[in-house]
């Protein structure tokens, strides 16, 4: 039987995924092969990055309620939110922004909280900022959960001056008068800036440039960025929406050789239009569908963009970072516009797994991204009520992923026939090798009528038992709620069957399994 080696791990099962999505028949068994034989390249764990704007109940509430708090905290971070997120692993975080990056200026955030300047957060709310997160608290924050910080630097409002002060500021160990400014702002040892951004959207919110124009102020600006032997943050140059191809040509032929990554953002729309974007719950199996079809199209924005760049970039030095991606609905009601706080349910799980997956199958060129956002914004892994928190389906995904950061992807091919399986179909499918050499398998059945029987073959190595974990759920618009914290959460899966070497087992409608192989 013929086999076709895909090129990214989504396996779609039908032609007509654009429409409702109902089966009209029980679906046939799938086939797929892992080619442990041939392996691609490392995951590396900033795909599982995360965004901390300062955006809505985010950062002021989700994660800083200041040392005075009745909330319990550590040194004004809450204490249920930093646990969780350690918990979580979270590799990198990108903070300020988004759109507020391009109106922040660094040193209205340093110094006695008390005499920091208040603003007016144009961009998200028209609330009042009042600087009292400012680089030391992220900086430290990022250091209290473990991940790696990720600065977004202004080109909006800003000047190459205020960016390389900046830069010194958080990296100089000298005795220089900004060093000299962080010691007496209670930081004595410089911080590690492992990445940092040249602006952010600058063809929309960021400066409305055009890509000739942005790319000669990115040379610019990135030549007066220095810093230390040994603290060189790796330099981003903003790019892209998912369309914005020609964008990426400009920057890749103009100014490659002056950045280490591009950044690419792309939003799940249901209804693909920003003025009636879909609610978060309470939606059809029509708006399910559409969704799973339009967040599919992170595969083919990734191939497209990674062509452009192959061209300019055969060695593929420069790495795609998907900085911002996620569910964007309409707010929930009630809440105020310009905070983005929406619900998250078993649907927006199935969109961070299928995400994943697809990250998975780019990580020759795809090195970081990230969700957007931490707490309380979009598609968050974390939902808070003044004291009271909870875990989304989407960082349950998250933590079930884990095994993936640092494994060796392994390409993962189907059986011809895969197009005749049942319409409404598709299986999102991902396969690595660990650093221990353990085999992990995640699927994930986007169907939310009917379970799908999956049998995997292995080349190159004989797999054993394997365990794992299930998210799923009865209701499509399943999630949690500070009444019922846990109604959505993992469970235990141990029913994969493994004789004479290869793999089955059933995968149940709209669920998402991760297994491990176990040496059993």
């Amino acid at each position: 039987m013929k086999h076709c080696r895909l090129p990214t791990t989504i396996l779609a099962g039908m032609a007509s995924l654009l429409g409702t999505g109902a089966a009209t028949a029980a679906p046939a068994p799938v086939t797929l092969t892992i080619h442990a034989d041939t392996p691609g390249a490392v995951i590396n764990p900033a795909i599982y990055g995360q965004f901390a704007e300062h955006l809505g109940r985010l950062i002021y509430e989700g994660i800083w309620v200041g040392e005075g708090s009745a909330i319990p905290n550590t040194r004004g971070y809450r204490n249920d939110v930093v646990i969780a997120l350690k918990e979580l692993g979270v590799p990198v975080l990108r903070w300020p922004g988004g759109c507020f990056a391009d109106e922040y200026h660094w040193r209205e955030g340093v110094g006695p909280r008390e005499s920091r300047p208040r603003k007016v957060n144009t961009n998200w709310g028209g609330v009042v900022e009042d600087n009292s997160f400012g680089t030391h608290e992220f900086m430290d924050f990022a250091e209290l959960i473990g991940a790696d910080a990720y600065v977004n630097g202004n080109v909006g409002t800003g000047t190459p001056q205020e960016m390389a002060d900046w830069l010194e500021y958080m990296t100089s160990d000298t005795d220089s008068t900004l060093a000299q400014l962080r010691r007496k702002n209670g930081r004595d040892k410089p911080w590690k800036v492992k990445y940092f951004a040249v602006g952010n959207e600058t063809w929309g919110c960021g400066g409305n440039m055009r890509p000739e124009y942005y790319a000669d102020l990115y040379r610019h600006y990135v030549t007066f960025l220095k810093t230390p032997e040994g603290n060189k943050p790796l330099r981003i140059a903003s790019g892209s929406n998912g369309s914005g191809l020609q964008w990426t040509e400009v920057l890749m032929r103009e100014a490659a050789k002056y950045m280490d990554a591009i950044s690419v953002h792309y939003y799940t729309l249901p209804t693909g239009k920003w003025d009636v974007k879909g609610a978060a719950t309470n939606f059809t199996e029509k708006e399910w569908w559409a969704t799973i079809n339009r967040t599919l199209r992170m595969s083919q924005i990734l191939i497209d963009h990674s062509k452009i760049m192959d061209k300019y970039d055969p060695e593929k030095r420069v790495g795609l970072y998907v900085d911002e991606w996620g569910t964007w609905y309409d707010t929930e009601p009630g809440s105020n516009p310009g905070f983005l706080y929406q619900q998250n349910t078993l649907r927006d799980a199935m969109v961070a797994a299928v995400n994943l997956n697809i990250f998975h199958g780019h990580a020759d060129r795809v090195r970081m991204t990230n969700i957007a956002q931490m707490v309380n914004v979009l598609q968050a892994m974390i939902l808070t009520d003044k004291e009271k928190m909870l875990l989304t389906p989407t960082y349950h995904v998250f933590h079930m992923y884990k095994p993936f950061r640092g494994a060796t992807a392994l390409p993962v091919s189907a059986s011809a026939n895969l197009a005749e399986a049942a319409e409404g179909a598709l299986l999102s499918v991902s396969a690595a090798r660990g650093t221990d050499g353990r085999l992990h398998i995640a699927v994930a059945n986007t169907d939310p009528r009917e379970t799908q029987h999956v049998t995997f073959k292995v080349t190159g190595m004989v797999p054993r038992g394997f365990s794992g974990q299930i998210l799923t759920a009865t209701e499509m618009d399943a999630h949690n709620t500070f009444a019922r914290r846990e109604a959505v959460k993992p469970a235990a899966f141990n029913s994969a069957r493994v004789q004479q070497g290869v793999v089955q087992f059933d995968v149940p409608t709209k669920s998402i399994i991760v297994l491990s192989e176990t040496g059993k």
